[in-house]
């Protein structure tokens, strides 16, 4: 699996250099590096540590489902696990990150059935818990509150219909018709099994209210990314605005199932923000130092975690994907 990403990780590098530079012409790049250069770059080892907070309240969600799916894991080999699978952040809707159920499978032999449905799962609670943060800010903004109000509706149906054993299995026993699937029948269930747990009304309280504990570390950064270049400048730009630009960003690239959001995140926080009357070589710097912050730190973080996984382990991610 490792392999088979390690194409679309170096092509989503190139995308985000094509981003940068396509901001870069936008915002006028000399006025660019000014902006830089007025930035207050103290605040950025501040950013970077909430951002990993965010990561950790990702995690004890992580490790919540797999109790939750009684699967048995060493809590410092899942944590371990866990951010291995950020070096596939930048896979279209992150779905590399299914990668965790791959070592998950190696360290217990979980069945990658089982576990997989947890990356559902958690972008099912990152939509719920992104749109809450965002709506308050919306409707100060005024912008985009139909859209997120929509949207929410369309997941909470789609929870629903996963939480209604009847309607889910009358929908499998429409797809088993199918001759493809028909031949892993046997594994849809056991991954329906799983992310049925995962959505009744205790366990999806408990984790959309992690995801919210989440996602707000990531909000605040971009906050104090904002901060940055002198909060008397932008009097305009509060926690709940700066939430919703971040909120709202994040959810439109998540949508459109790009890597790491490349492209439609960037474009949307730093539309956002020149509707917001701030310059554009502010907006085009505030976006670029929070995607290095938040996306780019992420996979940064995944590398060492899959290098210090492969010394402890004793193992090669070839061999592991050879044996899966």
């Amino acid at each position: 699996m490792f392999q088979k990403y390690k194409k679309k990780i170096i092509f989503s590098v190139v995308l985000g250099a094509l981003v940068f530079l396509g901001l870069s012409i936008y915002a006028n790049f000399n006025e660019l590096m000014e902006a830089f250069g007025i930035y207050n770059w103290l605040m950025f080892p501040l950013i970077l540590v909430l951002s990993f907070c965010n990561y950790i309240a990702r995690f004890l969600r992580w490790q919540y489902y797999t109790k939750t799916l009684n699967i048995q894991i060493e809590r410092k080999m899942s944590f371990l696990v866990f951010l291995s699978s950020f070096i596939m952040s930048v896979t279209p809707g992150k779905i590399g990150e299914v990668f965790k159920s791959y070592l998950l499978k190696e360290q217990n032999g979980t069945p990658i059935s089982k576990s997989a449905p947890i990356v559902f799962a958690e972008r099912i609670t990152d939509f719920l818990s992104l749109i809450m943060l965002s709506l308050a800010g919306a409707l100060m903004f005024g912008y985009g509150t139909k859209l997120i109000i929509g949207f929410g509706a369309v997941l909470i149906i789609l929870v629903f219909i996963i939480a209604s054993r009847k309607i889910s299995h009358a929908i499998i026993g429409f797809m088993e018709r199918l001759k493809f699937i028909s031949k892993i029948s046997h594994k849809v269930h056991e991954a329906y099994d799983s992310i049925y747990q995962m959505v009744r009304f205790k366990e999806l309280m408990v984790t959309i209210v992690l995801s919210i504990f989440a996602w707000s570390f990531e909000c605040f950064s971009f906050y104090l990314v904002i901060n940055g270049f002198g909060i008397e400048s932008f009097p305009h730009i509060n926690i709940f605005v700066a939430t919703f630009v971040y909120g709202f960003a994040t959810i439109v690239g998540a949508a459109t199932m790009l890597p790491g959001g490349l492209g439609a995140t960037d474009a949307s926080i730093t539309g956002l923000l020149v509707l917001l009357s701030i310059p554009k070589s502010v907006s085009v710097a505030s976006t670029l130092i929070i995607r290095a912050a938040t996306l780019w730190f992420a996979v940064v973080v995944g590398i060492a975690a899959v290098m210090f996984y492969q010394k402890v382990s004793h193992k090669r991610l070839n061999e592991i994907v050879l044996e899966s």
